[in-house]
């Protein structure tokens, strides 16, 4: 799409192809204003090098590239996330496993949230709970740093750790263990659809039948958890008959799923049984 130098801010608000809220969003950030000053300043014309990086941004829009990653922001449990196509974009399904783990994290609890990508969950949870000891692994350093970034700007306090799933855990324990693994199975046709084009495979297909990461969490959490300690796993809209009996075989109590706000069984979790070790 063409834009032409000249053309006014609040012209544009109405001329680009988005709906209303992404042309705010892709006008805001190519010309560094806020909701506020687009409309204070709705009659400023846009110069040469203003337009050419709007039609640049408007342009990755039309080819499918998410918000997010056009401006690089996400906002997830009323904080501010930076996110780059290193992680995946925090949506507010999400948002559910937080307030499950906010709920069930008992006073100066320890708390782990395992691929923890952009620290969306680690975060929120750190930012709400001063009290906790929070951790987050990743396997990826890329989305590590974006992680301890996130941290950082939003005031939290998490000890992020490089590892793959429980490796390099050694015999640390928490008393709540939370994750949103990869849970897309391979074959699964959303994943060369929308925004996912744009996401880190790794973080959305375990590239076989979408349940492997939870089996390898649900087999290896015992370890890591106080006796009674509560594991959280959000999970794909079909799969929380087959998760809940996978927490059951191998010995969890108190195993129950919760819906979104799309009334789907987002979410399943357990508590470890005491007898476990």
């Amino acid at each position: 799409m063409r834009i032409a130098p000249g053309s006014t801010v609040g012209r544009l608000q109405t001329a680009l192809p988005f709906d209303a809220l992404e042309n705010r969003i892709l006008l805001g950030h190519a010309l560094g204003l806020t909701r506020v000053g687009l409309i204070t300043q709705s009659e400023r014309t846009l110069n040469a090098a203003e337009a050419q990086a709007l039609e640049a941004l408007v342009e990755r829009r039309l080819k499918g590239e998410p918000i997010a990653y056009i401006v690089g922001r996400r906002e997830f449990f009323g904080l501010d996330f930076h996110v780059t196509s290193a992680v995946l974009i925090p949506r507010p399904d999400t948002e559910l496993l937080v307030e499950l783990a906010l709920e069930r994290l008992p006073p100066q609890g320890r708390m782990l949230d395992m691929g923890t990508g952009s620290g969306a969950i680690a975060v929120a949870v750190a930012h709400t709970r001063a009290d906790a000891q929070v951790w987050a692994l990743d396997v990826s350093e890329e989305a590590l740093e974006v992680a301890r970034g996130n941290a950082a700007s939003n005031g939290a306090h998490v000890h992020f750790l490089r590892s793959d799933w429980f490796e390099a855990l050694g015999d640390e324990r928490f008393d709540l263990i939370a994750s949103n693994p990869p849970y897309i199975a391979e074959a699964d046709a959303h994943l060369s659809q929308g925004d996912l084009r744009f996401e880190p495979a790794g973080a959305l297909t375990d590239h076989a039948d979408g349940l492997s990461a939870l089996r390898t969490i649900a087999a290896g959490a015992p370890r890591h958890l106080a006796p009674q300690g509560w594991l959280l796993m959000e999970h794909g809209y079909d799969q929380a008959a087959q998760v809940r009996a996978l927490l059951e075989s191998h010995g969890y109590t108190e195993v129950q799923s919760w819906k979104d706000l799309a009334g789907i069984e987002r979410v399943t979790g357990a508590r470890r049984a005491p007898r476990l070790c």
